[in-house]
């Protein structure tokens, strides 16, 4: 017997995972812990949604576009990074959600994390503690360009990547959030940015501000979750699409940022 390679495992594992053929995927992704994300995604592109053991996708050939919901938490950020780096992506846009760190932040409001604080652990499978998580500068150039176009409520900044949950009851973990001067807090940043440096898979984010956990109301419900997706979901989708979009006319114009692999890739057919 052959013995298998860490590429053919690779492709092996999204397949099972995924419930789609590795071909399927087109060669711009976007990332989402969000089922309703791709849901969205494929009725308003008219395809169908794809669920296999772990990740649910969807996929717009006429786009270029594929959609794949990761779960949360920073270990299923680790192995979907992992995974899509095998294949021959040229660009990839997380859209998260995130807890604002600021009083002047509003729900609604995007924040574009130009760097993470590694506070989950997953991360140092990749490199050193001393070694930064920073998005993909073309990404990220990409990011900026559609906020600024679209006239989009929007700040910049660094997020602490945590894998505690049900932190906002926990007092000695929010004075140590607030001595880190983090804009805001999330799951799965750091590990996705370290993750992505290491594979060299052109990777950056925009999340979206769902709640305000320093603010004694403002820590997130059930109910003011239903309002954000259905308030904010369909503009947070169409962003990341116009995103991936942005990304390709930058790489075309060789601007500086992406790597050298996904300048001039090819889309993966079926």
């Amino acid at each position: 017997m052959a013995e298998l390679q860490e590429e053919q495992f690779a492709r092996e594992t999204l397949e099972r995972y995924s419930g789609c053929e590795a071909g399927q995927f087109q060669s711009n992704l976007l990332l989402t812990n969000f089922p309703r994300y791709v849901d969205y995604f494929a009725q308003s592109r008219g395809v169908k949604v794809i669920e296999g053991s772990v990740f649910k996708v969807a996929h717009s050939p006429s786009e270029e576009i594929s959609i794949l919901d990761f779960k949360i938490g920073s270990p299923a950020a680790a192995l979907v990074v992992d995974l899509c780096s095998f294949l021959p992506f040229k660009s990839s846009v997380v859209l998260g959600m995130c807890g604002g760190l600021r009083r002047r932040y509003q729900i609604g409001d995007y924040l574009v994390p130009v760097a993470s604080i590694r506070g989950e652990g997953t991360s140092d499978f990749y490199f050193p503690p001393e070694v930064p998580a920073l998005a993909n500068f073309l990404m990220q150039k990409a990011v900026t360009d559609v906020m600024e176009e679209s006239k989009a409520s929007y700040h910049i900044g660094i997020t602490y990547t945590t894998n505690m949950r049900f932190w906002e009851f926990n007092e000695e973990f929010k004075t140590r959030l607030k001595m880190t001067k983090a804009q805001a807090i999330e799951m799965e940043c750091a590990t996705l940015f370290a993750a992505s440096y290491k594979r060299k898979f052109t990777l950056g984010a925009l999340l979206l501000i769902s709640d305000l956990p320093l603010n004694n109301d403002g820590i997130k419900t059930k109910k003011s979750s239903e309002f954000v997706y259905d308030r904010y979901m369909a503009d947070h989708v169409e962003k990341g699409i116009s995103i991936l979009k942005r990304s390709k006319n930058l790489q075309q114009h060789h601007v500086k940022g992406a790597y050298h692999r996904n300048v001039g890739v090819e889309a993966p057919r079926a």
